[in-house]
């Protein structure tokens, strides 16, 4: 028993503990609606800085003081008198896809963490590892799911075998850019679609994370025409991947650590992974001289933050809140990052003996093709899928239509064009 008369929480102070039961009564779960996990949005470009961003979180969103009774019961001091609950110790851990050395892409956990500590005076901490260090890299998913850690970070195309629609939850070809899949995951129902497939796995889900558009890879050998796509080996992962091999790639799917040494020896002669900033870290220019752009099958890739289902429900109401705006927080920082560090990386990158390429047009125009095929015939006799792939090509429509407009004229006259089109 605590000293207030409350049960005291059975979790461990050690990181690597699970999470403990929480003082007092059982915890609330916040509601299921999209909004509840969105952030407030009024349509202003005021810049936030952390500390105002953990001050809004801690007093707008968790929106609940620490102060409560404890079980009904009366103070110590007397019935007028009231009663203090300690808010529990609770230490979780967060299986990530990524190697600590991407320290946009695995930072957003850190990120994510850090902000949770400081919400909730260091009371729930969450202690992130590196893909491979806990678990494999390319199953986090389904170790939340049982429950072997309580959160994970990754990209949900990587799991597309185990459902299909998780795909929409990252990104598909010619989709949404990161502007509008947050535009749809927020505001746009996308959210609750996507609630509604990992429920099967027993996981909450919280936008984690967007690396922008991305470019289209390091290729050993020139790609001057479609037929130059025949016969390639290529790490690419998702729909897109599904996608090549329709034009001939024989794909596959490898963690970010066994990229290099695979084009190295000539295991794969082309691959795929973000953009400038880790590619360079990566080191790929070493090994594939010809860097191509665009990557039209990530347009807005999204990476994800999975909760265990019961975990999420043994939280208490504040420390839910808490986690929530975390999320948020690292969602939109993970976006900025990379739009402030590409540049520069792609200026370095350029300065050594690379080729920058753009994809040739029979390219770009046979892979949307294959895509739009892809997508429809999934839907068919596949009422999730559907549902959620209907939602979401409704936004892209109405987001192009938008985006094509005052967006694309802008664009298109101020933008300096970067690198040939292959001929």
């Amino acid at each position: 028993m605590s000293e207030s008369g409350c049960p005291a929480s059975d979790a461990s102070a050690s990181p690597d503990a699970d999470a403990g039961a929480a003082d007092g009564g059982h915890a609330s779960p916040s509601s299921d609606s999209p909004a509840s996990d969105s952030p407030a949005s009024d349509g202003s470009s005021r810049s936030v800085n952390r500390r105002d961003f953990a001050r809004t979180a801690l007093l707008g969103a968790a929106g609940a003081s620490f102060l409560s009774g404890c079980g009904g019961e009366e103070s110590a001091s007397g019935g007028d008198a009231p009663n203090v609950q300690t808010q529990p110790q609770v230490r979780w851990r967060l299986a990530s896809s990524f190697s600590r050395s991407l320290d946009t892409i695995y930072g957003a956990a850190e990120i994510m963490a850090d902000r949770v500590s400081e919400i909730t005076n260091g009371r729930f901490q969450i202690r992130s590892y590196p893909g491979g260090e806990l678990v494999p890299a390319l199953e986090v998913l389904s170790n939340v799911q049982s429950g072997t850690v309580q959160m994970g970070h990754s990209a949900s195309y990587y799991f597309i075998g185990s459902n299909p629609a998780l795909a929409f939850d990252a990104t598909v070809p010619f989709g949404l850019t990161a502007r509008q899949y947050n535009g749809w995951m927020y505001e746009g129902g996308g959210l609750e679609r996507m609630r509604g497939v990992f429920a099967d796995f027993n996981v909450r889900n919280f936008p984690g994370g967007n690396t922008g558009m991305q470019m289209g890879g390091w290729f050993r050998t020139e790609v001057a025409s479609l037929d130059d796509m025949q016969g390639l080996k290529m790490r690419i992962p998702g729909l897109g991947g599904q996608v090549m091999n329709e034009m001939g790639v024989n794909t596959q799917v490898l963690p970010s650590g066994e990229i290099y040494p695979s084009l190295e020896r000539g295991a794969i002669d082309a691959a795929e992974w973000v953009g400038p900033y880790d590619d360079e870290k990566l080191g790929f220019h070493e090994v594939a001289p010809y860097y191509y752009y665009p990557g039209w099958w990530e347009p807005g890739p999204a990476l994800t933050f999975y909760v265990n289902q019961t975990a999420w429900e043994a939280l208490p109401s504040t420390y839910q809140s808490a986690l929530r705006a975390a999320c948020a927080e690292a969602n939109v920082r993970m976006l900025a990052q990379y739009d402030y560090k590409n540049p520069a990386a792609l200026d370095r990158l350029l300065e050594r003996d690379i080729t920058l390429r753009r994809f040739p047009d029979d390219v770009m125009s046979r892979a949307q093709d294959i895509t739009t095929d892809l997508l429809e015939d999934r839907a068919t006799g596949n009422g999730q899928y559907r549902t959620v792939y209907e939602s979401y090509k409704q936004a892209r429509e109405d987001a192009y239509r938008w985006f094509g407009t005052a967006e694309m004229a802008y664009s298109d006259f101020a933008f300096p064009r970067t690198g040939p089109a292959s001929s």
